[in-house]
């Protein structure tokens, strides 16, 4: 799978396509992460949340709702991002690493997941929904 670096990074709009955003691959503390700036805003995911995602969408087998919410929303029972905070996950809890900006997974990780090929995801107003490819 391709791995972009800060100097060539990927170039990516949020799924309703309002945003532009740029993610790429690190090392923080031993481990890979990806990188995503929102304007001045900076965030941190577990780079191994692609394959994760990846093989849980396999398994749903079907279009699921993306539900991104801020870390102190309430994420919605069935959707990417409540699978991405949960105890039930691959990890046991967040892919967001940043305290205080650990949500927004299914706003920030969806589009690189249709870039990189392995999903396909939805771009109207609201309400988007991603497969596996």
């Amino acid at each position: 799978m391709e791995k972009r670096t800060k100097d060539n990074p990927w170039k990516l709009k949020t799924p309703p396509l309002t945003s532009d955003y740029e993610m790429y691959v690190d090392v923080k503390d031993g481990r890979e992460i990806l990188v995503c700036t929102v304007g001045t805003t900076v965030l941190h995911y577990d780079y191994r949340a692609i394959k994760d995602l990846h093989e849980m969408l396999k398994k749903h087998g079907d279009w699921m709702e993306l539900g991104s919410k801020d870390e102190k929303q309430e994420a919605v029972p069935g959707t990417v991002e409540h699978w991405a905070r949960s105890p039930k996950n691959p990890i046991g809890g967040w892919y967001g690493l940043k305290k205080g900006f650990r949500g927004r997974f299914a706003m920030y990780i969806p589009p690189l997941m249709e870039a990189l090929g392995l999903a396909e995801v939805e771009h109207n107003a609201r309400n988007n929904r991603m497969r596996a490819k």
